[in-house]
């Protein structure tokens, strides 16, 4: 192979079956090297996050984008590896089954660009985890044939062996079948296998939205066709292991399964909460309602910075005010050392926990994540003497005045200053405001004051078709006030509890507004 600098290399990676954490760790791995990706619409595009500084090119999708053509695809990634650029050429399932990955190779050979080929799972395999279906069975199935049911256009005749396939003692998967769904089970039936055979059809395996059918075979082009919305991708599994998915599923028990959650906390905070509600079996929408940036001007920050050690107690209100606040610091040159001899107080567990990130232990702790039950905190404290104190309030940019009004009113001298900013999101994401008019989104998540009003003021009257879970009575008075109901509420007021009131309100829907 050309191995000159000039030519870059091409990684032909399978993307697995849907669920964007079924993707190899090779496969990650490649992702975040490569310069471009060109990905087919078997991908599921959370796994582009992976490469985020690299190129996207979407290669089709079916009933979205034009779907290219498989010259097109070759000629793309060789005059991307040919410029010297490392691509990736992001595949659904396993490159190895039904992906033409051959024809890509050939042409990479003859090109002299060297290539690696990525394994994936290949939906037949996540079937017997999503699905319930085990494709090979002790007692049922000892064999497992893999069949494309869209063989190439323009064949003279089929190389599918039909009386083998009706005889072959094992379990049958049709990939690519649902338009010739007739044709296919026609000739399985007409070769020998039973019309009662048992089949399912998992369509979208992985994802949450994933769904079967259980029947017949000679009931499938029925269940297949294009006024049934069963639609592609759909793998047709044959056979008695079929009929073990009632005792195996496991999928479709899941708290949120089928349900959609919109997550709307900024961008960069949005991932775990995210992952929680997925891990429940939820669809999860990312619309972020704020966007969080530093000021526009650091000097207030820096002259308290400067002045730290007159402050007796430093008051820090969220996550992102420690954050912007000690990182600002260290950039200037100092760490943490700065806060000896102070008093630390935070707003709540999380916030306590980012301090620790920075290995400083908050000595003041709400249990209830009130700003007004830090002021009880620290006013009940054993060291406390909090008239004629100096305290420092970092906080955000906007937001309730009651840590300053209290602890002034205590008799303290409270200096309190911006170390971020809350921006309002101008748009919603593409399509996200259909979504939501259409009755498409089950959950609207709302963890602040500000967060309501953005998306009030973003998807208007339409957010009554869907339920709304607050994080806090102060959010949820917000959100009433404008006139909306509120369906869960957390208590206490974490993320974790507001997925918790999520999950029992599923569970009970006809429970009476929160």
């Amino acid at each position: 192979m050309n191995t000159g600098s000039n030519i870059g290399k091409v990684y032909l990676i399978g993307a697995g079956p849907g669920d964007a954490g079924l993707i190899t760790l090779r496969g990650a791995e490649l992702l975040a090297r490569c310069d471009v990706v060109l990905y087919d619409g078997l991908s599921n595009t959370e796994l582009l996050a992976h490469a985020a500084s690299a190129e996207h090119i979407s290669v089709g999708k079916h009933g979205q984008t034009r779907i290219w053509r498989q010259p097109e695809i070759i000629d793309e990634m060789l005059r991307h590896a040919q410029a010297g650029r490392v691509v990736a050429r992001l595949k659904g399932g396993d490159p190895a089954v039904f992906a033409r990955t051959a024809e890509e190779v050939d042409a990479l050979k003859a090109a002299q660009i060297p290539f690696e080929i990525v394994p994936g799972i290949t939906a037949a395999l996540a079937a017997g985890s999503f699905a319930g279906i085990p494709v090979t069975h002790r007692g049922l199935a000892s064999a497992v044939a893999l069949v494309t049911g869209h063989e190439e256009p323009g064949k003279a005749q089929s190389a599918l062996d039909w009386d083998a396939l009706a005889r072959f003692p094992g379990t049958l998967v049709v990939y690519m079948g649902v338009t010739t769904a007739e044709a296919w089970t026609t000739a399985l039936i007409a070769a020998g296998k039973p019309a009662d055979t048992p089949v399912a059809l998992v369509r979208r395996c992985s994802l949450p939205d994933q769904q079967s059918i259980h029947c017949r075979l000679d009931e499938v082009a029925d269940r297949l066709t294009p006024a049934s919305k069963f639609r592609p991708p759909v793998i047709v599994i044959i056979g008695p292991v079929t009929e073990l998915a009632e005792s195996m599923d496991w999928v479709s028990h899941r708290p949120l399964f089928g349900k959609t959650v919109m997550v709307t906390r900024p961008a960069a905070q949005s991932a775990e909460m995210a992952s929680q509600l997925r891990e429940l079996g939820a669809e999860v929408l990312i619309q972020p309602a704020i966007e969080i940036a530093a000021p526009d001007d650091w000097s207030q920050v820096d002259d308290a910075i400067d002045r730290l050690q007159e402050f007796q107690t430093i008051i820090f209100c969220s996550h992102n005010a420690v954050r912007f606040f000690i990182d600002r610091m260290i950039h200037r040159g100092g760490d943490v050392r700065r806060f000896a001899g102070a008093q630390i107080a935070v707003t709540g567990s999380k916030t306590a926990q980012s301090l620790m990130d920075y290995h400083v232990r908050a000595d003041t702790i709400p249990s209830d994540f009130r700003a007004e039950s830090v002021v009880e905190s620290l006013l009940h404290a054993d060291n406390a003497a909090i008239a004629g104190q100096s305290v420092l309030i970092v906080r955000a940019d906007r937001g309730r005045d009651v840590l300053m009004d209290q602890l002034t009113a205590a008799g303290a001298d409270v200096a309190e200053i911006a170390a971020y900013q809350n921006r309002d999101v101008d748009q919603p994401i593409d399509g996200m405001a259909d979504r939501i008019q259409h009755g498409d989104v089950d959950w609207i998540t709302v963890t602040s004051s500000a967060s309501a009003s953005n998306l009030h003021r973003m998807f208007g009257e339409s957010l009554h078709h869907s339920r709304i879970a607050s994080l806090s009575p102060i959010t949820s008075a917000t959100i009433r006030a404008m006139g909306f109901s509120v369906h869960a509420e957390a208590d206490p007021y974490t993320t974790e509890s507001l997925i918790d009131a999520i999950v029992q309100a599923t569970s009970s829907p006809d429970r009476a507004e929160a």
